[in-house]
């Protein structure tokens, strides 16, 4: 079977990338939906996302789950995993990065339905989970649990 080529115009598949030095440095990309007359979930999952304290310079760490229906357009996972690691000298709170997310994949891929979870690991004592979504789930699909325990700490 011949190996696909991929999409033309693409900053990142194919071609080594550097690291973005911060999010607006970053280039999301989307490449066409293989099956845009079928409801169905993709599912990305980043369990080592890592930003920074915007008040302390201290890392801050959380596991993020991103599902979404796609209409047009999926997310060139490449720029995804860039973008994402981009955050990593990023100073801002949780909220601030969960919800920027997914907006900022929304608004690239113009989703049937977008969901993201930030699971983000104690600061302070408190773990802080963002939950963040653009509306309702179509009908008739099916979009299981995101799979993340809550946090119970030693208990």
């Amino acid at each position: 079977m011949p190996k696909p080529k991929p999409p033309t115009g693409l900053s990142h598949l194919g071609h080594l990338s550097a690291l973005p030095e911060h999010p607006h440095a970053s280039i999301l990309e989307r490449v066409p939906n293989p099956h845009p007359d079928s409801n169905y979930v993709t599912r990305f999952t980043a369990p080592e996302f890592t930003s920074l304290c915007p008040v302390t310079g201290q890392p801050d760490f959380a596991h993020l789950v991103i599902d979404f229906t796609p209409d047009r357009w999926l997310v060139e996972s490449k720029s995804l995993k860039l973008y994402l690691g981009s955050f990593r000298n990023h100073g801002a709170f949780h909220e601030d990065c969960t919800v920027r997310i997914g907006k900022d994949l929304a608004g690239l891929l113009k989703p049937r339905w977008l969901r993201i979870g930030g699971y983000w690991f104690p600061r302070g004592g408190i773990p802080i989970d963002v939950f963040w979504q653009t509306g309702a789930l179509p009908k008739g699909v099916w979009a299981p649990d995101q799979g993340v325990a809550p946090y119970r700490g030693r208990g």
